[in-house]
């Protein structure tokens, strides 16, 4: 519990500016989801967004070629062009004859590499997800802060104006009396 206390009281401080005493229940309660949050998060590891590995540049790079137009009209041409080498050019002596058993070993083989590649790379968009998804809702958090404060502002501002008025409305109501029973006096009885 007093670590909690000790994170909430940070991210009252460098989120929201304001101590921890200065909170409603509702803040602190927005404030702890927060805290456990990112406690998960660090416990999981967090992504570096700087000094990415080569295995990992590598990844995003065989996830983003793998899944464009390009990769599938490249292997599709790959594809026909073994079709029509084994086929028709090479046909008696062809390394691959029709039921192509080897093509087939090849894509096996390419599919077992691929489809980690691509994992792996979907893993570390996932947790980049996850970070900016934690860092937006801070965002919101703080946002949402601000209106409340602004809203508390301009009622107070609206409740002095709303008295300011009274006042003056007070002031000017015994000048508005005396000025009309001065009408009542100079007028003749009819």
């Amino acid at each position: 519990m007093k670590t909690d206390n000790k994170h909430i009281r940070y991210l009252a401080e460098h989120l929201l500016h304001t101590g921890i005493g200065g909170l409603g229940e509702r803040e602190r309660i927005a404030l702890m989801r927060i805290s456990k949050r990112l406690q998960q998060t660090r416990a999981e590891g967090a992504i570096p967004e700087e000094g990415v590995t080569l295995g990992e540049r590598m990844a995003d790079r065989v996830a983003e070629f793998g899944g464009s137009w390009t990769f599938i009209s490249l292997f599709g041409a790959f594809l026909i062009g073994w079709a029509i080498l084994n086929t028709e050019i090479l046909s008696e002596r062809a390394f691959d004859p029709y039921p192509y058993v080897f093509l087939n070993l090849v894509l096996s083989m390419l599919a077992a590499i691929q489809a980690p590649i691509i994992m792996m790379s979907q893993n570390r968009q996932a947790a980049r997800d996850r970070m900016t998804m934690i860092r937006d809702f801070e965002v919101n958090l703080k946002s949402e802060a601000a209106i409340v404060e602004l809203h508390t502002r301009i009622d107070h501002l609206t409740w002095q104006m709303l008295s300011d008025l009274d006042h003056i409305k007070r002031q000017y109501k015994p000048a508005d009396a005396a000025a009309g029973e001065a009408d009542t006096i100079d007028k003749p009885a009819e």
